[in-house]
């Protein structure tokens, strides 16, 4: 675990969320899919001015009208209270009632006009011999407010279709111009500035523009399964807040650097000068963006002015990043160590190590040396030799950092990660991207040891309780330990898309048994841009290799 006196702001405790549901009622037209969405009031304490769908919180009658309801078998008394508070607040905001007489009958203007909005609801369901249409809600998404915010709720974001011959009509307090709207045009119209809505409401509008019906929606929500369970967290994207769910790339830089919720941390990439992860983990990326490195690559200090400092994949031969590497360090560097030998990562290390002697420094280019199958530009023989399960230690007065190296070969022969083990990090390399899958490129790379690496990455966050992983390029992976989206959960979605990959290019093989690379990799590759296509036959050629010696 990550030591909390290392982390870069104070900590502090975020609002406990408050129980609540909100309800997408759906219809079709002829133009297609709509959802009921209203306006908040501008003084409201929560989204003001936000259009929204109706919704608030849990109310204790809510879990003692299960009598009142329809459910259906399959739902359990979480799920209905929510689909009753969601019944409530739609007819206390809208005067949409989902309701059936007791014998079965719709509810009708009449009916309707009977009820209060300001009333007990439960007990005039009751006096009118009503039953709430409990059954016909589904959830759609789960969402707990960010943990910046003041006011927060656990919401269910659940689903309905509107019921015939009702009209919405805002209850004019806390909502306001009730309106049908198709998901793409809400969206396109909150990108045009004129229909305000936030960020929950934007990606379940995301989600929902994929569907032609409400049937089509109420098929996909029958397993009783939110499509999704999200508390979003936010940066500083070109100097504004950028929010983001837990598979979107920033997402664990923002859970390792704020994880209370600081809206500090900023996520512009740029090679100027070191980002602060922890006190004592730098990233400082070199000015080398492409198809291949992404936005560069990172290169990592550990350490403190008391322990001296590791400097991890000084990356291409730059000088001027080599040059702000041993600024960043104050010249005062212990050990330099490459993950692996590829020319993204290693040649800057001949050079910061030649710029330490300069200073009479006397430091050591640290690694695994490169195996005869390794391309001419990725040739590599360290001053020290590394070896798995050893260690390098920093050693202060007060602090202590250790880094652990483990051997995993598959992106390259001599590829290595390294586990500081006192926070609970996994410096990767390329074995573990953000944002892309790590080519395999035989002979020197190998998919069956690749996949047998991360399986020994998975037992080995599970030995160090490891939180986050700090790839070679893009931001830093994973969450806060035992929440959802960790370290080993990033490590088996990627293993999984691997097994997944190789089943297609199997499939291609046994369609075309006489084929070749090429035939196979329209075949395999045809989710993946064709201007991609000849790095992706590289791993393909890989992926062959293994089912063949499979």
């Amino acid at each position: 675990m990550v030591r909390a006196h290392l982390q870069l702001h104070p900590p502090r405790i975020p609002s406990k969320p408050l129980p609540a549901a909100t309800v997408l009622l759906l219809r079709d037209s002829a133009e297609g899919l709509e959802v009921l969405m209203t306006r908040r009031s501008l003084q409201a304490s929560f989204a003001p001015g936000a259009y929204v769908f109706p919704g608030g919180g849990i109310d204790p009658a809510d879990a003692t009208s299960h009598a009142i309801a329809h459910r259906r078998l399959t739902q359990s008394d979480q799920r209905l209270t929510q689909a009753i508070a969601a019944i409530r607040e739609s007819f206390e905001e809208l005067g949409v009632l989902l309701a059936k007489h007791s014998d079965g009958r719709p509810v009708d203007a009449t009916t309707q006009a009977q009820l209060s909005r300001q009333e007990r609801f439960a007990e005039q369901c009751q006096a009118h011999e009503l039953r709430l249409c409990a059954d016909e809600v589904f959830v759609l998404a789960h969402w707990v407010t960010d943990r910046d915010l003041p006011k927060r709720f656990d919401v269910p974001f659940l689903v309905a279709r509107m019921p015939q011959g009702q009209e919405p009509v805002a209850d004019e307090k806390e909502q306001f111009e009730p309106v049908w709207v198709r998901p793409s045009v809400a969206l396109s119209r909150h990108g045009e500035g004129n229909f305000f809505i936030i960020f929950p409401t934007i990606r379940t509008l995301e989600k929902l523009q994929a569907f032609n019906s409400v049937e089509d929606v109420l098929a996909a929500c029958a397993n009783e399964q939110p499509w999704f369970h999200s508390c979003p967290r936010a940066g500083l994207l070109n100097g504004v807040d950028a929010r983001y769910m837990e598979h979107e790339p920033p997402f664990g830089e923002l859970a390792l650097t704020c994880p209370d919720g600081h809206i500090v941390h900023h996520l512009d990439w740029q090679s100027g000068k070191p980002v602060a992860l922890l006190k004592h983990v730098l990233r400082l990326t070199a000015p080398n963006p492409s198809m291949m490195t992404g936005p560069g690559t990172n290169s990592y200090v550990i350490g403190d002015t008391a322990t001296g400092f590791v400097v991890i994949d000084p990356g291409p031969p730059d000088a001027d990043h080599v040059q702000r590497l041993w600024q960043t360090c104050h010249g005062d560097i212990r050990a330099i160590i490459c993950t692996h030998s590829h020319p993204d990562h290693a040649p800057g290390a001949w050079l910061l190590k030649n710029l330490c002697h300069q200073h009479g420094v006397a430091v050591q280019v640290m690694g695994m040396a490169s195996a005869v199958t390794a391309r001419a530009h990725s040739e590599f023989v360290p001053d020290r030799v590394l070896h798995d399960g050893e260690t390098i230690c920093l050693i202060g007065e007060n602090e202590r950092h250790t880094l652990q190296v483990v051997h995993t070969p598959g992106h390259a022969a001599n590829h290595l990660c390294l586990v500081l083990q006192e926070d609970g990090l996994l410096i990767s390399g390329d074995h573990v991207l953000n944002g892309s899958t790590t080519v395999i490129d035989p002979p020197d790379g190998h998919m069956g040891d690749y996949l047998a690496s991360l399986d020994k990455l998975v037992a080995t966050c599970e030995q160090w309780q490891i939180q986050f992983i700090l790839p070679a390029h893009g931001y830093v992976l994973g969450n806060l330990w035992g929440e959802p989206y960790s370290a080993v959960d990033c490590i088996q979605r990627l293993k999984a898309h691997r097994l997944k990959r190789e089943a297609k290019v199997q499939l291609a093989m046994q369609t075309l048994p006489q084929g070749t690379l090429q035939d196979w990799l329209p075949m395999a590759y045809d989710d993946v841009p064709q201007a991609l296509w000849p790095v992706a036959m590289r791993s393909l050629e890989a992926h062959v290799v293994h089912l063949q010696q499979s």
